[in-house]
């Protein structure tokens, strides 16, 4: 359960960092709302996975997740430039986030 709490916590991180860029410096209402939830929602779902979770394998698969999906979102909208190394390097970013999760390293 830690797992899927902490990957939910990942997708949640590039929602508040999206919304974050999209505040204007907290000058937009839903923007700042949406990252404020987001936010808070995250950070609760990181604290409860790591309960069971080691705190560098935890960390490094939240942020490898919230990182490869806001890149690949602004790639998507435009908002950054497309290329085939970023995606490769996306996927290579995905690949070792799966692999903490292969190795192990969980407390119980």
């Amino acid at each position: 359960m830690s797992w899927i709490i902490l990957i939910l916590s990942g997708i949640l991180e590039a929602v508040w960092a999206t919304a974050l860029g999209k505040t204007e410096g907290f000058t937009k209402l839903w923007p700042s709302v949406i990252f404020g939830v987001a936010l808070v929602v995250s950070m609760g779902g990181l604290a409860y996975a790591m309960r069971e979770i080691p705190t560098g394998t935890a960390y490094a698969v939240w942020v490898g997740i919230g990182a490869a999906l806001t890149v690949g979102y602004a790639m998507i909208t435009g908002d950054e430039s497309f290329s085939f190394v970023r995606v490769l390097l996306i996927l290579g970013l995905i690949g070792c986030v799966i692999g903490l999760k292969l190795v192990g390293g969980d407390h119980a």
